[in-house]
């Protein structure tokens, strides 16, 4: 069975990241407005021309780098990040000896879902139902 991915995790490895999951989106929930909020407003600065500098360009740049350093988080992991602001990610997983994705939202207690690497998000199933295939 050819494989896409390096990394496969167990469901108690998965469901052993939680918590650190949680609290990424929390800081990328947090974080993410302030860089959408500073950018809005440097637009009609950049479009008159105006060179920016200062403060709140030092802000926008620190939060914007905390961004890509959580986000880094889940690269460095191979978890798969499929929704930012749904806190939607996969976690690659084999079940009945094949390549699917465990599935989890950050408004859920629990993984509980798993779907096949190509049907996504619509294509969820209860883990109990993985051995009916």
């Amino acid at each position: 069975m050819p494989l896409q991915f390096t990394r496969h995790y167990t469901l108690p490895e998965a469901r052993e990241l939680l918590p650190k999951l949680r609290e990424w989106f929390a800081e990328l929930d947090q974080v993410t407005p302030l860089v959408q909020q500073s950018e809005k407003s440097f637009e009609p600065r950049l479009t008159a021309g105006e060179d920016l500098g200062g403060r709140e360009v030092v802000e926008w740049a620190k939060n914007l780098r905390r961004v890509h350093e959580v986000l880094r988080e889940f690269q460095s992991r191979e978890i798969q990040l499929k929704d930012v602001e749904r806190g939607l990610v996969d976690f690659p997983a084999i079940l009945d000896d094949r390549e699917v994705f465990l599935c989890w939202e950050k408004t859920e207690d629990n993984i509980t879902h798993w779907h096949d690497i190509d049907t996504g998000f619509s294509g969820r199933k209860p883990l109990w139902e993985a051995h009916e295939d």
